[in-house]
């Protein structure tokens, strides 16, 4: 490929007067070959072959004089790493400096070939003639190189005064922060900006950063809320749900998923795990409504048990009926104990809890919990001693020490006592 890129340069190049005329208009055409060797400077370009292509924008040059193909030709000599070559050439075609253009090529060149000063000296003039924000910019490079910071940030906050540019203003607070051992006065940089001019992804990520160094929890919250303003995403309402939780403040959780219409499952959760089980129920009747979910209709109909203040039969019909008809459609272990229980408990229907009982012990014969509640059955019917025989088993499972567990196993040895006596 590259051979013949090279073989078609040369006929080009012989097919072509090597007079240089005067410079031109550059929307006109000079010579027929012209937009062929643009082609193929550009095609240069795209493989990544910056010698072709600067020294096809060169021949371009040579015989137009149009100055955007001159510029091309030290934006490729830099693309290749020939720095040398791109400071002598202009200094040759610009003795005096005077094309900005040419001087920033020249400045980038001592830069990229870690001649500093130089490159420093070139910027200050480069940024006299221009005062364009990329030469400030510039200029600010040259310094950090130089590892004069102080003089950094003053070219910085040059080029962000101009049009303050979040991306010059995250530099600005990283040479704060790092350098100049600032960090109070970076954030606070950062947190005029994005109150004046909205926190954008840049800064509200370089935020995050500064406070997660700092070990501050509410910095970290309060950028991540103005985030998910902006881009409601999952993972960003993951990062304040667990903030929230890190801090405990169920409180401001909760107003903070109401005000953002947060799903009502999060809600449910929340609930949950903050033990307001009148409110886990009412969302978790709510959803059911919504979706029809036997498994939302359990919840609600556990966490009411949970949440009532008077556990009576009378109350408790409403639980049963629920739990009743969610195990029609859905027989889980977890709601056939729960249901089966409550018939013991209350002494409802002690028989059918046992059946119920019984059949979540299929689903899982050595769940601690399901063995207590049966268990306790036995012992509700007076039957002490097959009570104790499973007792005896529950103690040696996982679960087996809960508080619970352990006042039935006491009762149960108590009745099995009075018994003997």
């Amino acid at each position: 490929m590259y051979k013949i890129l090279l073989i078609v340069i040369a006929v080009l190049f012989s097919a072509c007067s090597a007079v240089t005329p005067a410079p031109q208009d550059p929307s006109k055409k000079v010579f027929d070959a012209e937009d062929a060797y643009i082609l193929y400077a550009l095609r240069a370009e795209e493989v990544g072959r910056f010698d072709i292509a600067s020294e096809l924008f060169a021949k371009l040059y040579d015989k137009t004089g149009k100055k955007e193909y001159l510029y091309r030709h030290f934006g490729d000599l830099l693309g290749g790493r020939k720095f040398q070559q791109v400071i002598e050439e202009i200094t040759k075609i610009d003795v005096e400096e005077k094309d900005a253009k040419l001087l920033r090529f020249k400045t980038i060149a001592y830069l990229y070939s870690q001649d500093y000063t130089n490159a420093n000296t070139k910027a200050l003039k480069l940024v006299g003639i221009t005062k364009n924000t990329q030469d400030y910019l510039l200029v600010a490079q040259t310094y950090i190189k130089l590892k004069k910071y102080k003089m950094a940030l003053k070219y910085l906050e040059g080029a962000y005064n101009k049009n303050y540019d979040p991306k010059i203003l995250d530099q600005i607070s990283i040479i704060m922060y790092v350098n100049l051992q600032k960090p109070k006065d970076a954030i606070a940089q950062l947190e005029t900006h994005a109150r004046m001019f909205g926190c954008s992804e840049v800064i509200c990520k370089r935020l995050v950063a500064f406070y997660s160094d700092q070990n501050d929890v509410d910095g970290i919250l309060s950028v991540y809320k103005r985030m998910y303003q902006k881009n409601k995403n999952e993972d960003l309402l993951n990062k304040i749900i667990q903030i929230y939780m890190y801090k405990k403040d169920y409180i401001a959780l909760e107003e903070f998923l109401k005000k953002n219409k947060v799903d009502n499952e999060i809600l449910l959760e929340l609930y949950i795990t903050t033990k307001q089980f009148k409110k886990a129920s009412s969302t978790a009747y709510n959803l059911y409504e919504k979706t029809k979910s036997v498994d939302f209709l359990a919840q609600a109909s556990i966490y009411e048990y949970e949440g009532m203040e008077k556990k009576t039969p009378k109350n408790l019909q409403k639980i049963v009926q629920n739990l009743k008809k969610v195990i029609k459609e859905k027989p889980k272990a977890l709601y056939l104990n729960y249901l089966g229980y409550l018939l013991i408990d209350h002494d409802m229907d002690i028989n059918q809890g046992i059946i119920y009982v019984k059949q979540a012990l299929k689903e899982k014969p050595n769940a601690a919990y399901y063995l207590d509640s049966l268990g306790w059955g036995y012992y509700k019917l007076g039957k002490c001693k097959k009570a104790d025989e499973i007792f005896s088993r529950v103690r040696k499972l996982e679960g087996g020490d809960e508080k619970e567990i352990q006042e039935h196993y006491k009762k149960i040895l108590e009745c099995i006592k009075g018994r003997k006596k």
